[in-house]
């Protein structure tokens, strides 16, 4: 059943994504590494929500689990109102045209053998969309000509595109099934500056003239902040914080938040030398052996008792805020110093 207009598109519901870690000849378990443990969120049509966080905190295996190339331990997904988190095999492949993924490595994800034409109309084939070799053809110039392409380029082979080029008949490829969420994991962390820009206004564009939904994983900060609607900010397999994105980038709450976004330099040399700066203490703990309690306690410079036993929920603050804290626990009360 569709989702009304006024419910969300897609809703994560304490997804968990543990993979088993085995030992000796015969494959037994000794473990777990929580990749993701128990992450929550909800995303409007139309609306481009992003998670962001440090190399290994769960952001990718979050994406690839709502597109479910990974299958999840425990906690439901629920896409225009159908729970996807279960279904398998012929049950899945209809929500497989809908939600559609443009990978972080704009040359590794094409293959190398296969002329443009073949890798943007792939899919066309393989959903059997392709009525006619006119009507591919055609589907194929539209597509290229969408992204900034020209048509005739379609007989040519990866290698003789530049990286923005390469990136852009990602996107083509992930367009040509008309999707309606395309999960965009770090499209253009593997670019020059100059065509992040680029690619960024072109995804911004292409979101308003056909109406996408985008799941935007990343980590460079200043990418997100321009492209985001909500930010969905995890550490260590967790959301730690949620907020409209100017809400968080004028006013962070979690102290890892605020330690990330002071991570970020500004352009001007005297602001930065003169703002202060938070630096995060320690290393990222191991996946498999997280701390207890909060998860970013043992780096956290506003840790108290509380923190080291007790894993903080993501509470409602103020407007559509979430913040995972003891801090804004009124149950807990950090002494004063």
């Amino acid at each position: 059943m569709a989702s009304s207009k006024d419910e969300p598109f897609l809703v994560v519901e304490d997804l968990k994504v543990h993979f088993p870690v085995t030992a000796g000849l015969l494959g037994r378990q000794v473990g777990s590494i929580k990749a993701v443990d128990g992450v929550s969120f909800a995303l409007k049509r139309g609306e481009t929500f992003s998670l962001v966080g440090e190399s290994g905190c769960g952001k990718s295996t979050t994406a690839l689990s709502v597109l479910r190339m990974n299958r999840p331990t425990a906690g439901r997904i629920i896409f225009d109102g159908t729970e996807i988190s279960a279904l398998e095999g012929a049950a899945l492949r209809p929500f497989r045209r809908r939600i559609q993924m443009v990978y972080q490595d704009p040359f590794g994800s094409l293959n190398p053998r296969a002329s443009v034409r073949d890798i943007i109309g792939e899919p066309l084939v393989v959903h059997g969309l392709a009525s006619s070799r006119a009507a591919y053809e055609a589907r194929i110039a539209e597509l290229m000509g969408l992204v900034g392409l020209l048509p005739d380029m379609a007989s040519r082979y990866p290698h003789e595109f530049s990286g923005g080029q390469r990136q852009r008949i990602g996107i083509a490829r992930a367009l040509a099934l008309d999707p309606d969420l395309l999960i965009l994991d770090e499209p253009v962390s593997a670019l020059d500056v100059s065509i992040q820009a680029q690619v960024v206004n072109l995804l911004m564009d292409l979101q308003e003239r056909l109406g996408l939904t985008y799941l935007f994983i990343a980590h460079d900060l200043s990418v997100v902040r321009h492209i985001s609607d909500r930010i969905g900010v995890m550490y260590l397999g967790r959301i730690v914080e949620v907020a409209d994105r100017d809400a968080l980038f004028g006013d962070p709450r979690h102290p890892y938040t605020q330690a990330l976004l002071a991570a970020v330099p500004t352009p001007d040399p005297e602001r930065e030398a003169a703002r202060p700066h938070t630096i995060i203490a320690g290393e990222v703990p191991s996946v498999r052996n997280p701390p207890p309690g909060c998860r970013f306690h043992p780096r956290c410079p506003n840790a108290f008792a509380p923190c080291r036993t007790d894993g903080p929920e993501l509470r409602a603050l103020e407007g559509s805020r979430l913040a995972a804290c003891h801090l804004y626990d009124a149950a807990h009360t950090r002494p004063s110093t």
